[in-house]
């Protein structure tokens, strides 16, 4: 089984200024390159999980979001580094609109993207890490029991996860 660096999108790898679905208006957030190259180098899959319910509410497409997702990718292929997965959820129980307004297991704090992940790729979760900036993320890594999880406590940050490793850089989160 091997390990994994879960990383959520916005907030974490990008500025979040809300519904991001343009390369222009994508900003990477200082250290996230470093942090890949680090566990990547360890020898852990980098795979991202991220609530998309802009695609739900009709803001954008999926079709969008695969466009930006294969350019943050390449991004990250130019710093050699490789994403080995990215899993979104389009869903929002309320504001989600037509076949994308439904409760779901793979929105977070549910855990479904990254038990999806740990099936497709045999990730051992007790010994993978997720880095995330919203509560929902730190429930998510808990009830998948990923073993370590830091709570990226930036300016925008929603909650304060106490049962999470707070961080206020990228650099401060660790390999086990």
């Amino acid at each position: 089984m091997q390990k994994a660096l879960f990383l959520d999108r916005d907030g974490v790898i990008n500025l979040d200024h809300g519904y991001v679905y343009r390369p222009q208006d994508f900003e990477f957030v200082e250290g996230i390159f470093a942090l890949c190259q680090r566990f990547q180098q360890a020898g852990y899959l980098l795979v991202v999980v991220t609530n998309q319910s802009g695609i739900g509410r009709g803001l954008y497409t999926e079709e969008d979001f695969a466009r930006l997702t294969e350019w943050m990718k390449a991004q990250f292929a130019a710093k050699e580094i490789r994403l080995d997965a990215v899993y979104f959820c389009p869903h929002h129980a309320e504001k989600g609109q037509g076949r994308y307004k439904r409760q779901c297991d793979c929105r977070k704090p549910a855990p479904g993207m990254l038990l999806d992940a740990a099936n497709a790729l045999d990730i051992d979760l007790s010994a993978s890490v997720m880095v995330g900036d919203k509560d929902s993320d730190m429930q998510a890594a808990k009830q998948a029991g990923v073993g370590q999880r830091y709570f990226y406590a930036h300016s925008g940050a929603q909650g304060d996860s106490q049962d999470a490793i707070r961080v206020t850089q990228l650099d401060e989160v660790l390999i086990k």
